[in-house]
């Protein structure tokens, strides 16, 4: 999904801290927030350069409204910039929101207008969150692509009715939206994971011991020397095996038919089990060939 990834510090915590704190600051005297903490190109100039930062973190309304929106955005915050930073990472998460913080400031400063509010969460985390993962916020299902489209309609209807303040919002958004293009990776290049590979000698042993179990049901002498005669054949020499207890191919954990030694426990197994009526089937094959005759 993204070209790069990275560690998760979990700066979104932080995020989520300021926010709080700030709040408080706001709570007690909005007024000086204001005065203190607003983005204002002149104040920058004279020194006061965290204005470029903490206008970022101001809670729109007052009283009990004031708090429901602090609310929603750390609800909003922490749904979409968890996902974003587990899945991307944390520089990347902090590189966007600083891009789209500056941009803001940026233009701001050229149009000569101050800044004043919780821009980032509201639209360009959520552009990206949207374009990650359209249908799906959190653990829900829900439309977030259509929370997006009414987000950017209501930017858009500010910057052309004449709002500049939305203009350096939009600016914002467009170059936080703007690097996570250049980060993602599209979907024709994305490596699709290989098809599980079947394990084609568990099959056959899983099969085989359903033959063996039926031909000793059964007790068919023909069936189980015939068994026996097959399995020989596929003995790996030198293979460690376990004791006669631990032959279980029907178990859950299917060990045993995946194991190289198999074919041999098979035919103890079938030898152990051969009804005690019937000569016992000699071994199918031999690891030296016999001698030949002495010539006459």
């Amino acid at each position: 999904m993204f070209r790069h990834r990275g560690e998760n510090l979990r700066s979104v915590f932080v995020l989520l801290f300021l926010n709080v704190a700030f709040f408080l600051l706001q709570h007690q005297d909005p007024a000086r927030y204001a005065r203190v903490f607003a983005f204002r190109w002149d104040a920058v100039q004279s020194g006061e350069v965290w204005r470029v930062v903490t206008y970022q973190f101001r809670q729109p309304g007052s009283g009990i409204m004031e708090a429901l929106w602090l609310f929603v955005t750390m609800l909003l915050l922490y749904i979409m910039g968890t996902t974003l930073e587990e899945e991307w990472g944390t520089v990347h998460l902090i590189t966007i929101f600083s891009l789209s913080t500056l941009a803001s400031a940026a233009v701001a400063a050229y149009l000569g207008i101050p800044l004043l509010g919780t821009y980032f969460v509201n639209f360009t985390l959520l552009y990206v969150y949207a374009s990650v993962s359209p249908r799906q916020f959190g653990l829900m299902p829900f439309p977030v692509w259509l929370l997006a489209v009414l987000s950017l309609g209501y930017l858009l209807y500010g910057v052309f009715a004449g709002g500049r303040a939305n203009i350096a919002m939009f600016s914002g958004a467009l170059a936080g939206y703007i690097y996570y293009l250049s980060q993602r990776i599209p979907a024709s290049q994305v490596a699709k994971p290989n098809p599980p590979r079947v394990d084609n000698t568990a099959l056959q042993n899983a099969a085989r011991f359903a033959g063996i179990r039926k031909a000793v049901a059964n007790r068919s002498v023909a069936d189980i020397d015939r068994l026996i005669a097959q399995s020989e054949r596929e003995i790996i020499p030198n293979v460690n095996i376990c004791p006669p207890a631990d032959y279980k191919p029907e178990h859950n954990d299917g060990y045993c038919i995946r194991c190289e030694g198999f074919a041999e426990c098979s035919a103890r197994y079938l030898r152990n089990h051969r009804p005690a009526s019937a000569p016992r089937a000699e071994a199918a094959y031999s690891p030296e060939p016999p001698p030949f005759p002495p010539p006459p």
